[in-house]
């Protein structure tokens, strides 16, 4: 029989500098996740979001190979991965083959990294399914850098990117550079999937990019209170995640990608009651 025993000292654990470091990065990785998450599922690019993260998954194990950090070769290939998913899929329908193409070549090729290394063997449940709770500082740092960057970038595009993002075909008739657009959201999606895996791991990124930037689509009707709204949906998801873990012997990726789901599920519940 499973028993999940309260801890009573939670609050020591909560507060101590490893835990800060996972509620300040839960922060940087809510923003990204929350703004980038509307424009997901605004262009109808779920897919290529979550292919992105297991593109990353052979830059990972790669880097472990050879004596490299593992967000810079996460990083590497799901930058270049989003590169070709944007240059080769031009249109909607034409990224999704190139997404799934160069996603089953990512993964083939790293699951050979981990067979080389042993090392590299012992970090893929990391990679896999995230450890929020084992960053450090500077990462913390490269975040919040990777933030500004972000919003700043976003800024200059806002407009041409959404407008190409609710509408492609019309977008592209006004002259809007709608490929260029398209290599745009894919690097910054890129990014955010490289901040991200380090809290809930290649396997569950959904859980923080797609579900509450969806759970925010049902609750709002702007761009912009949706993007806010999905931050925050993502931010009480993974702070939640980080005390009910503390509390009681489960993993924080576990528990952050349930709240997710939850939250999804009560909004998308009560939106059919009122239907």
């Amino acid at each position: 029989m499973i028993r999940f025993a309260f801890d009573p000292d939670w609050m020591i654990t909560v507060t101590a500098p490893f835990m800060l470091n996972a509620f300040a990065a839960g922060v940087c990785i809510a923003v990204a996740a929350g703004v980038m998450g509307y424009f997901t599922i605004a262009r109808h690019s779920t897919f290529a979001a979550h292919a992105l993260a297991h593109i990353g998954l052979p830059g990972a194990t790669g880097a472990v190979l050879l004596g490299l950090p593992v967000a810079a070769g996460l990083g590497t290939f799901a930058l270049g991965g989003a590169l070709v998913i944007g240059a080769l899929g031009k249109r909607a329908s034409q990224r999704e083959i190139a997404t799934g193409t160069v996603l089953a070549f990512a993964t083939g090729l790293g699951l050979f990294f981990a067979r080389m290394s042993t090392q590299a063997s012992q970090q893929m449940q990391s990679i896999l399914f995230g450890s929020i709770i084992t960053i450090m500082d500077a990462q913390i740092k490269g975040f919040a850098v990777f933030d500004v960057v972000l919003l700043a970038v976003l800024a200059i595009v806002y407009r041409p990117l959404l407008f190409s993002s609710l509408d492609e075909q019309v977008a592209r008739a006004k002259g809007v550079p709608v490929g260029a657009m398209n290599l745009v959201f894919m690097a910054m999606m890129a990014g955010v999937i490289t901040i991200a895996v380090p809290a809930v791991g290649t396997l569950l990124i959904f859980a923080l990019v797609i579900t509450p930037a969806a759970t925010a689509n049902i609750l709002t009707a702007s761009p912009f209170a949706a993007m806010v709204t999905a931050t925050l949906i993502c931010l009480v998801s993974i702070w939640g995640g980080l005390v009910l873990a503390a509390m009681f012997p489960v993993p924080p990726s576990f528990v952050i990608v349930t709240l997710s789901t939850l939250f999804w599920a009560v909004a998308k519940g009560v939106d059919a009651l009122r239907k």
